[in-house]
């Protein structure tokens, strides 16, 4: 089965920032300062997406200064929520988001879509994997697999996401794939994947459903071991980790990240964001930040982004009908 949201799909950057009309050596937009708000705790992919970004973008000389605030609760409904609500004031924010805006509008754990909100650009797309602790005694899809059949309701797996939520859907999408009941998998859900992680490296849960960018430095670290990620060949951050394909396991995935703004954005003020991240894809500072993380480009500007919203907002309600989600 594959199953790629995100094709042409996003990350990026933003929050809070003035604009000016002065220009960077090398022709540049420069915009003062952005603030990034981040639905989610530390460590997590949303937190690692507004981050590079700034980065990039501030050392680029695109952006002045970057400033950063985790705003965690309600799957993410909480900062969507503070957005909207006071978006007189947020004119200079900007919020990163992925896949879970759709999930979790359609499951209702929020009662607000992208919809409600001003889209901004979709940015890079991040593969998923399975990981492990450096210590288990699991090594490959094969022997995860065994473990579970072997005992169903003792092999754990978490994620950063709640119950029927992204890390979720992608376990199940494995299971699936290696004629498993998808609904059947013993999933843990945490508020965001840095507690996902550390839940795996303390041991209270037996495998991890995460993001591949996530993974890939604790990997690196000798912390732990990557399973298999859901891309079609290996990926060059990390070239060591196996795809599922490989393991006999027929599915993909992509997830896609962006950068949304309070509802009533004015239009100069759109269009000045959409200008610096459009530069940013042309700066080494970018291309680092892109290399290091195993990120895809997938960029997303307006109407574009819209569309593309829609449509996985379609696939993927279909998906979790057939899962038994929804």
């Amino acid at each position: 089965m594959t199953f790629t949201l995100g094709r042409r799909a996003l990350l990026a950057a933003a929050a809070a920032f003035s604009l000016v009309g002065s220009a960077h050596a090398g022709g540049h937009q420069v915009v003062d300062s952005i603030h990034f708000l981040i639905p989610g705790g530390a460590g997590g992919g949303w937190d690692g997406t507004a981050r590079g970004t700034g980065e990039a973008l501030t050392g680029a000389g695109l952006v002045g200064s970057a400033s950063y605030e985790n705003m965690s609760g309600g799957g993410g409904g909480k900062a969507i929520a503070h957005l909207i609500e006071n978006a007189d004031s947020n004119h200079g924010t900007l919020m990163v988001n992925s896949t879970p805006i759709v999930i979790r509008s359609l499951t209702g754990v929020f009662p607000q879509s992208f919809r409600d909100l001003t889209l901004v650009a979709g940015t890079i797309g991040d593969y998923a994997a399975l990981v492990v602790g450096k210590d288990s005694p699991i090594n490959s899809m094969d022997d995860l697999l065994a473990a579970y059949r072997a005992d169903p309701n003792g092999t754990a797996v978490g994620g950063g996401s709640v119950p029927g939520g992204m890390d979720h859907l992608v376990a199940a999408m494995v299971m699936q794939a290696a004629g498993e009941d998808p609904t059947a998998v013993k999933y843990i859900p945490y508020d965001a994947g840095g507690d996902a992680m550390a839940a795996l490296l303390s041991g209270e849960i037996d495998a991890l459903s995460t993001g591949f960018s996530e993974a890939v430095a604790l990997a690196e670290a000798g912390e732990v071991k990557i399973l298999g990620v859901t891309a079609d060949e290996r990926v060059a951050a990390y070239a060591d980790a196996p795809t599922m394909k490989e393991q006999g396991l027929d599915t993909s995935f992509v997830n896609w990240r962006g950068f949304f703004a309070a509802p009533g954005l004015p239009a100069d003020k759109l269009a000045a964001y959409q200008d610096a991240i459009t530069k940013m894809y042309d700066t080494p500072e970018w291309e680092a930040v892109r290399a290091r993380n195993g990120w895809v480009n997938i960029h997303n500007n307006g109407d574009d982004f819209r569309a593309f919203l829609e449509k996985q907002e379609q696939e993927i309600g279909d998906l979790m009908r057939k899962l038994g989600f929804l």
